[in-house]
């Protein structure tokens, strides 16, 4: 019997893999083995002076209103904080729905937010909508913590970044930006999409609030969007819940359990799907037609070393620059195992044009600050045989 299959004893922790499938499970009177979905929009009192206890939360069950909770989605949330290693979640209708409320439900006219310039052009859109609302944004390049150390001053009330910036694969140093933003008091909320739950160490190298679009990697097939806010529970509670549960972003208690049934397998996929990156990665290095790879997992990234103290792993996602439009345009028509599309962290490998789609409300100048060329490519890859995604990516270099 190998460790990992030896039965645990009493006090001794579970392993992620273990937590993920049981933990936060709550059963019906009927002892269901899988999670109960509860598809409703609200629930029943059996008095007056119930409801009344439960809408002023001393009543012994906290549920009164799908958007304010469910069953369903307390599972996911509490599941998702058990690995992620916070206090609470909350979970949303999407990712961006996370993004959104995580700023949002704390800002306010006259705030200071230092940003990461390279980020999901939603996100460079939420971080635009808070500028139109009184709060200063300040953009730096993540990579470079000087930056981070000029912009951060004692009235800065938050940092926000991509952990793995999308679509470039920058990788921000999570303890070191943590450390002078504290240092200030600052919020430190960082999106951690491209890390993954599996690979995320965010909590605990310093980030207060932790954001993830359960639309990728945690639903993995593709079926249905969602998010989550991690942190505190004093921060998801009595911050963040109240943005979100007044201005309808809570999720579909469907599409939480679909997230349940996700997170059960996420580990077995998301490192298979990260060997296969690296595999793919190492392999088109010097492959003609590629004028450059970029991946995280490969020693010549600029913060390889970084993303293996803070990941362990280079992750699911690849870049690829095939030098102009017309290039990559022609090797994303060829493709037959790739699909093209604007999703990622899905069980079948997909390949996008930021350029042209993800980031195309940017600015040429912009893009290019970003490195965010006509040729490059980002490419998600999934659960096929890595030889055959190779094999389709050689084939479609023409």
């Amino acid at each position: 019997m190998s460790p990992e299959s030896k039965p645990q004893e009493p006090n001794q922790p579970l392993h992620p893999r273990t937590r993920a499938v049981h933990h936060g499970i709550r059963r019906s009177q009927y002892g269901e083995m899988a999670e109960a979905l509860f598809m409703t929009q609200g629930f029943s009192y059996d008095s007056a002076e119930q409801a009344e206890a439960r809408f002023l939360g001393t009543g012994p069950d906290e549920f009164i209103y799908a958007r304010y909770g469910n069953p369903t989605s307390r599972m996911f949330e509490d599941r998702i904080a058990d690995l992620e290693g916070t206090e609470d979640a909350f979970a949303t209708a999407s990712g961006m729905a996370a993004v959104n409320g995580a700023l949002m439900c704390f800002a306010k006219p006259g705030d200071h937010i230092v940003s990461s310039r390279a980020l999901f052009g939603s996100c460079l859109y939420v971080l635009d909508l808070l500028a139109r609302f009184g709060v200063e944004v300040t953009y730096v390049d993540g990579t470079d913590l000087e930056q981070w150390r000029a912009a951060i001053r004692p009235t800065t009330r938050a940092v926000f970044f991509e952990s793995v910036s999308n679509p470039t694969l920058e990788v921000v140093d999570i303890a070191a930006v943590a450390e002078l933003a504290h240092a200030v008091g600052a919020l430190v909320v960082v999106d951690n999409v491209f890390a993954t739950p599996v690979y995320s160490r965010a909590a605990r190298q310093g980030a207060d609030v932790v954001v993830y679009s359960a639309t990728k990697h945690i639903d993995g097939s593709g079926r249905c969007l969602g998010g989550v806010i991690c942190g505190t529970r004093q921060f998801v509670r009595e911050v963040a819940e109240p943005y979100l549960k007044h201005t309808g972003g809570a999720i579909s208690p469907f599409n939480a359990w679909m997230m349940l049934g996700g997170l059960a397998t996420m580990e077995l996929r998301v490192r298979a799907q990260a060997d296969s990156a690296l595999q793919l990665a190492a392999a088109l290095r010097d492959e003609p037609g590629i004028a450059r790879v970029i991946y995280p997992g490969l020693p010549d990234h600029p913060q390889h070393d970084l993303a293996m103290r803070q990941m362990g792993a280079g992750g699911t996602m690849v870049a690829l620059d095939l030098g102009s439009k017309q290039a990559a345009f022609a090797a994303m028509d060829r493709m037959r195992i790739f699909q093209i599309s604007n999703n990622l962290g899905d069980a079948k490998s997909i390949v996008t044009h930021p350029s042209t789609t993800t980031h195309q409300r940017l600015s040429e100048e912009v893009r290019a600050t970003l490195g965010i060329t006509p040729g490059l490519l980002r490419l998600s890859i999934g659960l096929e045989d890595a030889g055959d995604l190779i094999a389709d990516i050689r084939r479609s270099l023409g």
